[in-house]
């Protein structure tokens, strides 16, 4: 089965065109057939597409008007170009991501009237992924009608938190009348590695403890047990919890009461600085790019080394907070941009955890980068893996299932 992924931002379009069915998901066997992005949408001529497949590569440069214009430009290149696909005819689902689905879905679901409402009252709750998710599903629906649309929500991975988990102390009427409640993020992410994790180890997800950590521009980390998150730093926004590129992660809240009563930012400037002027890049004064942070910390940068030491000690607290959610674990899984490739941050988010039973081979550590493996030592009790992500494959999974349930009834298994 030919199912699109689809991923549409304020001002980007990415898409993956796979192949996958259950028996190909259960052999880890789906395949990629075709990818591209479409970059700086809206702008008048500045825009740039990059696609490519097996057969032929294709890039543009030039006007993209808006979400409509990149996405018949990504479907003209799968029909006439790619080689992976003779007709529209042949994609029998398109997987939307869409961020938020507040407390409405726990899974995907097939988009109708009713679920696009949902989508677009939660838009107050994600103003800047939301409406632009919507924008993908409205222009497939023009384009190709009659093939399903199917949402799956970041969102809806975290679901299964327990109150004590995703509830604030703050006054319970905030929660009973407006849904002020911890929501989490980064939910297929979290999920795909938690279940790739337990085909490499040829264990039935239901009986693993893992803390998965998604280190990327954004950061977060989920405590899963037997397949479902019971807790995640990420909260009712994705400003909470850990240290990001951009974003500062957990703050006393009084301190942007003091400043905000003090008049150092209006409103609108506090929340600008939260979003984009804080994180590594307010800490280093230099790059939100751990790269660059990585190479100007070792060239003397005070303050770039500074602002790596403060990420990895934040995320070293969230595991080991985590550790004592799940009363240990089988797992940690590094994912994401961060993750994956900066194994100097790994080695220091690991380092003194020991005892708690993460036992990091430093030599197996520097040399996994950007690829699956192992870098724990042989006899260390909670194994440590990097597992890049694939949230892309996820969405088509969960979009293939989506079509599969709704044609033969809820009899048809909703796990990957």
């Amino acid at each position: 089965m030919k199912i699109l992924a689809l991923n549409c931002g304020s001002s980007t379009v990415k898409f993956q065109l796979f192949e996958t069915s259950p028996e190909l998901m259960r052999d880890n066997r789906d395949r990629s057939l075709a990818r591209g992005i479409v970059e700086r949408i809206g702008s008048q001529a500045s825009g740039e597409a990059r696609f490519e497949s097996a057969q032929h590569r294709w890039s543009y440069e030039g006007a993209v008007h808006d979400h409509q214009h990149a996405i018949d430009l990504a479907l003209d290149w799968l029909i006439h170009q790619s080689g992976a696909l003779g007709s529209t005819q042949e994609i029998k689902a398109v997987g939307h991501r869409v961020v938020h689905a507040g407390e409405h879905y726990d899974q995907p679901v097939i988009i109708d009237d009713d679920v696009a409402r949902v989508i677009a009252d939660c838009a107050a709750l994600a103003p800047l992924h939301n409406p632009h998710n919507l924008k993908g599903y409205e222009a497939i629906r023009r384009r190709l009608p009659g093939i399903p649309n199917v949402a799956v929500f970041d969102t809806a991975f975290h679901h299964s938190l327990p109150p004590h988990a995703y509830l604030y102390a703050l006054p319970l009427e905030l929660y009973h009348r407006h849904r002020i409640r911890r929501y989490g993020f980064h939910g297929t992410s979290h999920r795909y590695v938690a279940h790739r994790y337990a085909q490499l180890a040829g264990q039935p997800l239901e009986r693993l403890r893992l803390i998965t950590c998604h280190l990327g521009s954004g950061s977060s980390i989920c405590a899963i047990a037997q397949g479902q998150s019971v807790d995640t730093s990420m909260g009712f926004t994705p400003l909470e919890g850990l240290v990001m590129g951009t974003r500062p992660g957990d703050v006393d809240p009084g301190l942007l009461l003091e400043l905000l009563r003090r008049r150092l930012y209006t409103l609108e400037e506090l929340d600008e600085t939260l979003h984009r002027r804080s994180g590594l890049l307010g800490l280093s004064g230099y790059s939100a790019d751990v790269r660059t942070l990585l190479e100007q910390a070792a060239a003397g940068h005070e303050r770039c080394r500074l602002a790596l030491e403060v990420f990895a000690y934040r995320a070293k607290k969230y595991v080991g907070a985590y550790l004592a959610v799940l009363n240990g674990a089988d797992a940690l899984v590094f994912t994401g941009g961060i993750g994956e490739h900066a194994w100097p941050l790994r080695e220091r988010i690991c380092d003194g955890l020991d005892h708690l039973g993460l036992q990091l081979d430093r030599e197996r550590n520097c040399q996994v980068v950007g690829a699956e493996g192992e870098i724990s030592t042989p006899g260390s009790p909670v194994k440590i893996w990097v597992i890049p992500t694939n949230e892309e494959l996820l969405i088509a999974r969960e979009a293939c299932l989506a079509v599969l349930r709704a044609e033969a009834g809820p009899a048809t298994s909703s796990h990957i």
